[in-house]
């Protein structure tokens, strides 16, 4: 009887880490970093401090919450680094989280709140380093503008959020022509490389 009991509590307590993780992810994606630890608790529907027995804080929630998001970004950047070619890698990471980016709401929602966020974690400054490491090569090889900075990617992707499309294709095509658009500003000698086909967008404020 001892053992079904304890089976049964680690049954519920892997259940409750389950939602609290769910409704996190829809949480932050919704109201952002800042939501209450009460919302999230109301949510999943459990206790404040059943979320405070899983997680010690909010920034260790939204790590577990955004994991898969994390490990896309860290994959796409360590591709990037890994390129024999600086230039080329740094243009296959642009193109490929600003298409993250536009196909994954979940992924935006975390790239969104990384800003606010207060506590730093392994992965996601092994991920900065990668980066920063492929635009000093970019950077070394000549290909990419001296004066670029990280933050600038995070305008390309500001700048991707912004794309309103009829469905996730569009939107995926669109971010498709502004990678491209993006790529060129990056580059330390513009080439007349032909851009992917336009869509046809709202022209209408967010």
């Amino acid at each position: 009887m001892t053992a079904e009991v304890g089976t049964h509590l680690r049954s519920d307590a892997r259940d409750n880490r389950v939602r609290i993780v769910l409704a996190a992810r829809m949480a932050f994606a919704a109201r952002g970093a800042d939501v209450p630890i009460r919302e999230i608790a109301r949510r999943a529907e459990v206790g404040v401090a059943t979320v405070y027995r899983h997680f010690p804080s909010k920034d260790a929630l939204f790590t577990e919450a955004f994991a898969e998001q994390m490990a896309v970004c860290s994959a796409v950047v360590a591709e990037g680094l890994a390129a024999s070619d600086p230039w080329r890698g740094f243009r296959l990471v642009i193109e490929k989280l600003l298409e993250a980016h536009a196909r994954d709401r979940e992924f935006r929602a975390y790239v969104a709140q990384l800003p606010r966020t207060a506590d730093s974690t392994a992965d996601r400054d092994r991920a900065l380093r990668m980066l920063l490491e492929l635009i000093r090569r970019a950077k070394a090889s000549g290909d990419l503008r001296p004066d670029i900075v990280v933050e600038d990617i995070a305008l390309a992707l500001m700048a991707n959020d912004g794309i309103r499309a009829e469905s996730p294709e569009l939107r995926a095509a669109a971010s498709r022509r502004l990678a491209a658009l993006m790529i060129e500003s990056f580059r330390a000698t513009p080439a007349a490389t032909p851009l992917p086909p336009a869509v046809r967008l709202p022209l209408t404020a967010r």
